[in-house]
């Protein structure tokens, strides 16, 4: 293991370092850390806090992974941060632990592409699959699922939910829930319509893309409420049996939303 940490790197003795782990010159490790195998960190890092991190992750140089929460209300509980496998992060990421008055723990799921200067605050949810660009800036306690793209600059008011497979324009502001699937982008964000392109390269049907581009029309283009919508939206659901799952994914968030979602 001494061979694989350079020798500018302090690794404080309660660290729980895979054999095949890498790290580069000047990075700190703190006690409370386990790096899983095969993962990586570059030059520069510092992961402190009650941070677990899996296998395979790739740290490149000057992260700042496993801080304290930036929330006045923190009295140095120990919270946690929980990075599963695969991840990619770049240059100068933050990622920061959780609190006490959410869950107390931030998590990262798997194979995610977390690019320079993103900002992942206290509690927020990362599922798997996403892509989130260049100086993207989560707040406090947002969830983002599966397969979500976020573009570049933009900006994440506290407590939102983004969706399944949706895709964010770069230099937005989004301050409301996105519906899972939806496509769109601005200041505050606006739905234009659903991620047909990145649904068909994942092996979505084509009569479930069909019966999602008519949930949206329900949502947002029939002059319904939202209640009104969901009620049509479940109508849907028992006429398309090929999109039932798909469908059963809007209307489990669309039930769950609590800020309300975003309008077109």
């Amino acid at each position: 293991m001494t061979s694989l940490i350079h020798a500018t790197a302090i690794v404080a003795p309660g660290a729980r370092i895979a054999p095949d782990v890498r790290i580069g010159a000047y990075s700190l490790i703190g006690e409370h850390v386990s790096i899983g195998a095969g993962s990586v960190i570059g030059s520069h890092c510092v992961i402190d806090g009650h941070t677990t991190i899996g296998a395979n992750n790739n740290f490149y140089r000057f992260c700042s992974i496993g801080g304290i929460p930036q929330d006045k209300k923190y009295s140095g509980e120990p919270t946690c941060l929980e990075i599963g496998n695969g991840n990619t992060i770049r240059e100068f990421v933050t990622i920061n632990t959780g609190t006490a008055q959410d869950v107390g723990v931030t998590r990262i799921g798997d194979d995610n592409w977390i690019m320079a200067y993103v900002h992942i605050a206290h509690d927020c949810q990362v599922a798997n699959h996403t892509v989130i660009a260049n100086s993207v800036q989560l707040a406090g306690h947002i969830h983002i699922d599966d397969y979500a793209i976020v573009g570049g600059l933009s900006g994440f008011h506290q407590f939102v939910r983004v969706g399944a497979h949706t895709m964010i324009g770069g230099t937005s502001s989004v301050r409301q829930d996105i519906p899972p699937y939806v496509i769109g982008a601005g200041d505050p964000f606006r739905p234009v319509g659903i991620n047909s392109e990145g649904l068909s390269r994942r092996g979505f049907a084509p009569e479930a893309i069909s019966a999602l581009k008519e949930a949206y029309k329900l949502l947002y283009r029939r002059e319904l409420n939202v209640a009104q919508a969901l009620e049509q939206i479940c109508v849907l659901q028992a006429q398309q049996p090929l999109a039932h799952d798909a469908l059963q994914v809007l209307i489990d968030f669309l039930n769950a939303s609590t800020r309300g979602i975003v309008r077109a």
